[in-house]
């Protein structure tokens, strides 16, 4: 044996003699030196010499210690060979009896463990069915399950099985108090990794069933899952600071007092407003202010005619004046038929005080058609971040407010929805605003949709939905938060929820006792919400009666003070309620003039030759049909003849030459549904290569976005018309697949096409193009329908106009309005 191993074995025999003492002080026994063991410390130096001694020569040392030192010389020294009668190793085996009761015990204790993670699990999940969202108190999303199963609801304690299974089955009143270790899938702990059940699910209810319901687990991301997680289960997560809480007071203070005054004033004229949803002005200012922080610099919005004119005043700033003299007839100062004060839109640009930042607010005016602004605005939001060379979305984005029944009810919101991942339709995450009054009209949520929320839609494209109670505003403040920064993240989708109730008819002047008398009943009871949160921060210390009424006569005097201004306004100007102007192209043209449009040989040559010319074989191999088409055009062109591909070729060439954007989209517009374009050839050896050929037609040209479209008419013909709005630089073209399918998005034509700017100044350059022929296809492929366009846009059927008269304008009224403004 070496001299380390006899060393490690000395070692190993102190280890004993602690604990030979530490048995004999638990038995407090008495022993003498001799029954000690001479393997001590302080004979370790003496043992290893005699050691020495006796491996070199056996008989060099007396013969009583041969026998001691050939045990710790032989192959298999266990440390058991050198312990005693006191070593307290020695362990007792088990009974059976025993043992199993050990894995009884250890089997309980993993499966109340599991079903403690399950139980949090299903509160993430479903824990929204419970929440507390409506503050009328009558509805709860839990309940639209149970009567699907004709089963009684019980929501309170252990008896509540609607989340968790496990509640009352395996987890029970004597586990409450049990103390389990937190998995990592939640944030209730903050930095606590344990908690007992009774706090598990305290904390867990708090999150997700009081006044914000959260549907988040639908998403595939797991990152926007944990974001979500982290924002509403952390501890804290939704407390707001002293300066906070006062500046959302003096928010719901305006927003409640500017609809008392409309009613006080104008108490027989329609405005549909925001009564029973003030905070929502709450949400769009947390929402803004929020987004000037995370970089935004442009906002472009959508919504609803109910209190639209609130959202005016208190979110896109629009003047009190302005408001006031829409209230009372007047002769108007420009061209066109003008429009009600609830459909009317507006831009400002605003300066932020939190965060010292300006930011463009722009509402878009809207039809009373329900939802067919929402794809205008995606389109108009698309454009703006294309101008300035937003390629992110980290610039510009869309808000667009909805309300409950047109949310679930309307197609188009879909058709719009679903654009939100095609990379040429992508607007990189708008946020969704439904004002949800539980009511359609005088129709009842049982009667309008099939599934619980009106929302539900939003599951379709991976947005998650935060159900918040409207008369919760702190609540409010901080879904609006969290959805903002949602979408600044991670360029998504993300709905809110907004579930308030009308206070009044669909419109002042109407009764909804007749139709809904139980609900205006409870209505009739409840405390506006600058009330309940007055109350609450009352309580909390942090205002006084004094704050609240001085709050409430500095905005009242607001009101007075332009309410005598707005009858100094004699006349209406459209021109105050444009939200995309034109700035600057009307000036330097005469309206009575047409521009030369004609192009030279020289380009008409370049551009046809380039249309005709295939790509270089070598580097891409182009269908041999194509080739065919290509030769036919070559020798058309050498003939001195243009069909109609060449001909738009010329066109679009031209354009992209004198730097004017265009972009043209359809169902099938890269190649055309007759096979006649071909503007973009497909590598028939290499998957998902193309040649697109107008892209590389002069070296500084425009940008040519030509994109096959989803199957949407509605959608996006909506989509195009808004993107025409943005520029005049710029030539926006839709083409239906066959020209009669674009009846499926005849609300366009009506509502924004033929009328947009006789109503609201919207100046558009839109292109619509419907192909079809006579060839057999039956009567939906024969025939455009175009006669239904140009007799919409004619106001007077009988006015036939002298194409030959020299004084004839051809710039549309309003322009020609605006230019004699300027």
């Amino acid at each position: 044996m070496s001299l380390t191993r006899f060393s490690c074995v000395i070692r190993a025999t102190q280890k004993l003699q602690v604990y030979q003492w530490a048995w004999s002080c638990k038995h407090k026994a008495d022993y003498s030196s001799r029954a000690e063991s001479f393997l001590t410390g302080s004979n370790v130096n003496y043992l290893e010499a005699q050691y020495l001694d006796w491996a070199k020569t056996k008989g060099s040392i007396d013969s009583s210690w041969d026998n001691f030192y050939d045990s710790l010389s032989g192959p298999a020294l266990q440390i058991e060979d050198i312990q005693d009668e006191f070593s307290p190793t020695t362990v007792k085996p088990k009974s059976k009896q025993d043992t199993s009761k050990d894995k009884e015990a250890i089997t309980e204790k993993i499966k109340l463990h599991l079903a403690v993670q399950n139980l949090i699990r299903s509160y993430q999940a479903r824990g929204h069915l419970l929440a507390k969202t409506d503050p009328l108190g009558l509805s709860l999303a839990a309940s639209y399950i149970m009567k699907s199963k004709n089963a009684t609801l019980e929501t309170k304690g252990l008896e509540c099985r609607i989340v968790s299974r496990e509640i009352g089955r395996v987890l029970c009143e004597k586990h409450m108090d049990m103390v389990f270790k937190l998995p990592d899938r939640t944030c209730i702990g903050g930095t606590e990794t344990e908690l007992s059940l009774r706090e598990i699910i305290h904390r867990l209810e708090n999150v997700y069933c009081r006044s914000i319901g959260t549907e988040y687990l639908h998403l595939f991301d797991i990152d926007c899952i944990n974001f979500i997680r982290e924002r509403m289960e952390t501890p804290g997560a939704l407390d707001k600071s002293v300066e906070e809480k006062r500046l959302i007071m003096r928010r719901l203070t305006k927003a409640v007092f500017l609809e008392k005054y409309f009613a006080t004033k104008w108490p027989a004229e329609k405005r549909f407003g925001l009564e029973g949803g003030e905070s929502m002005v709450v949400m769009l200012e947390e929402i803004v202010d929020t987004s000037t922080k995370l970089g935004v610099e442009s906002i472009v919005m959508a919504m609803q005619h109910r209190g639209r004119l609130n959202m005016l005043v208190n979110v896109c700033r629009k003047q009190l004046t302005d408001i006031f003299a829409q209230f009372k007839p007047m002769e108007p100062k420009e061209a066109g038929s003008g429009d009600i004060k609830y459909h009317l839109g507006t831009y400002i640009h605003r300066f932020i005080r939190r965060t010292n930042k300006y930011i463009k607010v722009s509402m878009s005016a809207n039809p009373s058609h329900l939802e067919v602004v929402s794809p205008v605005v995606v389109g108009k939001t698309r454009a703006e971040q294309y101008w300035k060379g937003d390629n992110n979305g980290d610039k510009v984005m869309a808000i667009i407010m909805h309300g409950d029944a047109a949310f679930s009810g309307q197609g188009v919101v879909y058709e719009t929805m679903h654009l939100g991942n095609l990379p040429a339709f992508t607007t990189h995450g708008s946020i969704h605003i439904v004002c949800n009054n539980q009511i359609g009209y005088t129709t009842d949520p049982r009667f309008a949709r099939s599934s619980p929320y009106c929302s539900d839609v939003a599951k379709c494209v991976d947005a998650p939905v935060f159900h918040v109670n409207a008369d919760d505003a702190e609540a409010v403040a901080h879904v609006a938060r969290v959805a903002i920064e949602y979408r600044c993240k991670f360029k998504k989708d993300v709905v809110l929820d907004l579930v308030c109730y009308r206070r009044f008819g669909h419109s002042e002047e109407d009764e909804p006792m007749f139709t809904q008398p139980f609900m205006y009943k409870k209505i009739k009871s409840m405390q506006t919400v600058d009330k309940i949160y007055g109350e609450k921060l009352k309580a909390e210390g942090i205002v006084t009666d004094a704050d609240v009424k001085g709050w409430e006569k500095e905005y009242m005097d607001t009101l007075n003070r332009h309410f005598e201004l707005a009858k100094k306004v004699t006349k209406l100007s459209i021109m105050d309620w444009i939200d995309t102007p034109w700035t600057g192209f009307f000036e330097a043209r005469d309206p009575k003039k047409v521009e030369e449009t004609g192009i030279s040989e020289t380009s008409i040559n370049t551009i046809s030759r380039h249309f005709c010319k295939a790509p270089e074989p070598w580097a891409f191999e182009v269908h041999k049909g194509v080739n065919r088409i290509l030769a036919n055009r070559e020798k058309m062109v050498n003939e001195g003849v243009a069909d109609w591909a060449m001909g738009e070729a010329l066109a679009f060439g031209s354009l992209l030459r004198d730097k004017i954007h265009i972009r043209f989209t359809g169902e099938d517009v890269e190649r055309g549904t007759m096979a006649h374009r071909h503007h973009v050839y497909h590598h028939q050896g290499v998957d998902g290569a193309t040649y697109r050929v107008l892209d590389v037609l002069y070296p500084d040209q425009a940008n040519y976005a030509l994109h096959n479209s989803s199957l949407s008419e509605f959608g996006i013909l909506g989509y195009e018309v808004g993107y025409s709005y943005s520029s005049p630089q710029l030539l926006t073209i839709w083409e239906a697949q066959y020209g009669d399918f674009a009846d499926t998005a005849q609300p366009v034509f009506d509502t924004f096409i033929c009328n947009g700017e006789s109503k609201w100044v919207c100046q558009s350059g839109i292109v619509v193009q419907l192909p079809h022929g006579v060839d057999g296809a039956g009567p939906e492929h024969s025939s455009g329908r175009v006669e239904r366009y140009l007799q919409a846009c004619d106001d007077d059927e009988d006015n036939i106009p002298d194409l030959d008269d020299k004084e004839m304008a051809y710039l549309p009224a309003a322009a020609r309005q605006e230019l004699n403004l300027m």
